[in-house]
């Protein structure tokens, strides 16, 4: 009887320390939020020109900015050392994750993609996401299926990059038969979106950590296609699905599996269905699919670790958790490989 006395006594306490402490957590949580909230706000919009008609001769990083679709949008472009008005080079048009930006994606610490552009000699495009944000972060893709307000605005991304790249074929020497892109998670999945609907203007895409989430896809040439995805990606799951690290699943969408993307560009450039193992390494494998149409190839390398990250370059740890990435390869020397066949 006194047990129960007791019980009855310490009970009630107990439920109404565990509600205040609940109450506690979720009034914590709101008040993050709305000082996140009004920190992005406060955010000036990046400094920009908008005099997209002057010639870029100089060597360095210029950003600018127009409005398409009566939204501002920006993009960073990276002209290397080595560049000459007297010959065209290569383009890359790389492309953020989800929740990041232009600043993000073309931070040496992070991708290496600046150093890569001077060893390459490669001009590298990072063009800016919608974000609800005038300072451009917190941004996506509207990549088909994916992702959050982009996709929920039906933001015309496509018609966006083809924009970019019509300024910059007139500013810059550009080898028009050598533009490619490429892009991290929602990023990689913007790229794969533009081999469907800009095939013309491309001659070659790099998918890392993110899937073939297009609603259509009706590609008018055959186009070389290499995917890198972790086998431990804890985001866009191997096998499809979106990972249970994602709070609102209701931002993504139940991703396409990565074989099945890559069996849809097989189809598509019509290659032989049985690939060559033409790398096995500690930590790596990659696969080639070649006899394609018009020469092209499609490639996927599978690392066994590294979770949801950039092959041999670092996590932006402010935005990401999880494993580190994988040292096995590097992405950016394995994607230009790829392009160049060598």
């Amino acid at each position: 009887m006194k047990f129960r006395s007791l019980f009855l006594f310490v009970f009630p306490l107990f439920l109404i320390t565990f509600s205040t402490e609940s109450c506690s957590r979720g009034w914590l949580r709101t008040k993050i939020k709305e000082r996140f909230q009004k920190k992005m706000e406060e955010k000036p919009a990046p400094i920009a020109s908008s005099d997209l008609t002057k010639k870029i001769d100089v060597p360095g990083d210029y950003t600018f900015t127009f409005s398409h679709g009566d939204i501002p949008r920006y993009y960073k472009v990276h002209v290397p050392k080595s560049y000459s008005e007297n010959k065209p080079v290569p383009l890359l048009l790389v492309f953020h994750g989800g929740g990041g930006d232009m600043e993000i994606q073309s931070n040496e610490e992070y991708y290496h993609q600046i150093s890569k552009s001077e060893e390459n000699g490669h001009i590298s495009i990072f063009p800016n996401g919608y974000s609800k944000y005038k300072s451009g972060k917190i941004a996506t893709w509207n990549a088909g299926h994916c992702c959050a307000d982009a996709r929920d605005k039906k933001i015309d991304d496509v018609g966006f990059v083809k924009e970019i790249l019509n300024h910059a074929t007139k500013q810059l020497q550009i080898d028009k038969s050598k533009v490619y892109a490429t892009g991290m998670s929602n990023g990689a999945m913007m790229s794969y979106r533009l081999a469907c609907e800009i095939t013309d203007q491309l001659s070659g895409i790099t998918a890392v950590a993110g899937t073939d989430n297009t609603v259509t896809c009706n590609p008018t040439k055959p186009i070389s296609v290499l995917h890198i995805h972790a086998k431990d990606d804890d985001k866009v799951l191997f096998y499809g699905g979106s990972g249970d690290s994602f709070k609102d699943k209701s931002l993504v969408t139940d991703f396409v599996s990565v074989p099945k993307s890559i069996s849809q560009w097989v189809k598509f450039n019509e290659c032989n269905q049985t690939p060559k193992r033409v790398l096995e390494a500690d930590g790596v494998t990659c696969d080639e699919y070649s006899e394609c149409k018009a020469g092209v190839k499609v490639k996927l390398c599978v690392t066994e670790s590294g979770g949801h990250s950039w092959p041999g370059g670092k996590k932006p740890s402010l935005f990401f958790g999880g494993s580190s990435p994988s040292k096995a390869i590097k992405a950016n020397d394995m994607m230009w490989e790829f392009f160049t066949g060598k």
